[in-house]
Order: C-alpha cells, then structure tokens, then sequence
C-alpha cells in the first residue's frame, strides 16, 4: 500500500525552496560578496595594520596557499552577482505590487501576462495572491 501523499522529487522541492527565500538568498549572496571584497581591501592597504585585518589577514596568508588573492578576485564578482540578485528582485516585487493594485478588471486583463512572467522571480504566495486576485475579478484563464 502506498502512502496516500507522495513526497514530491528533491529538485522540485529545491526549486520551491529557492523560490521561497529568493530575497534572503540574494542578501546573503551579496552580504558574502561584500565581505570577500572587504577583507581583500583588508590585505592590500594600509588597513592591514590595522586590529580586526591583522588578526584575519594571519589566518588567510598561511605558507601553502595566500587566501587573500582569491579575495580579490571573488569578491567583486560575487558581489556584482548578489547586487544584479537583490536589484532583479526588488524590481520584480515593486513592479507585481504595482500590478496588483488595480481595481479594474480590463487594467487587470492587459497585465496578465506581465504578472505571470514576474511570478516565475517572486515567491510561491505571490502566486497564491494572484490567483485570489483573479477569482475576486472572476478572471477564467
């Protein structure tokens, strides 16, 4: 007998997972990138003498391997990447709100298909609200 509710596959619960904590997953990226690139800063100015960088800088220069050259390098790219993340999100969200607002239902059906193309970059209950929006407006689609 199998069970009555199958656990869905792991990269579709993934897939719903990053699309849940997209906004927290694009902080985070940037937050790292920002990091990276602040401690590279560390190592290659006068900030080096400094308290918290020449305590760091100690444990990333070690004899086998000079962290801190990767630094520099992953640092910028990551942040780049987490800044295009957080900005395509915050776009996407202000837009999907700005959509969401209207009380006409012909504003609503010319908007359609820019509100489904915007739900694929926002979460899970964005979609939710959107299908409320749409019984409230009697919308068959």
């Amino acid at each position: 007998m199998a069970s009555a509710e199958a656990k869905p596959p792991f990269s579709s619960r993934l897939r719903h997972g990053f699309r849940t904590y997209r906004a927290w997953l694009a902080a985070f990226v940037f937050a790292v990138g920002v990091l990276l690139s602040v401690l590279a800063l560390g190592y290659f100015t006068p900030l080096a003498n400094s308290l918290p960088f020449s305590v760091i800088n100690q444990s990333t220069n070690t004899p086998n391997a000079n962290y801190n050259l990767a630094f520099v390098v992953l640092g910028p790219i990551v942040s780049i990447f987490g800044a295009w993340m957080v900005g395509s999100y915050l776009v996407a969200r202000r837009k999907f709100e700005h959509l969401m607002v209207t009380k006409s239902k012909a504003e609503f059906l010319r908007n359609i298909p820019e509100l489904e193309d915007l739900l694929w970059e926002l979460k899970p209950s964005d979609a939710d609200r959107y299908e409320r929006k749409k019984a409230e407006l009697r919308v068959r689609r």
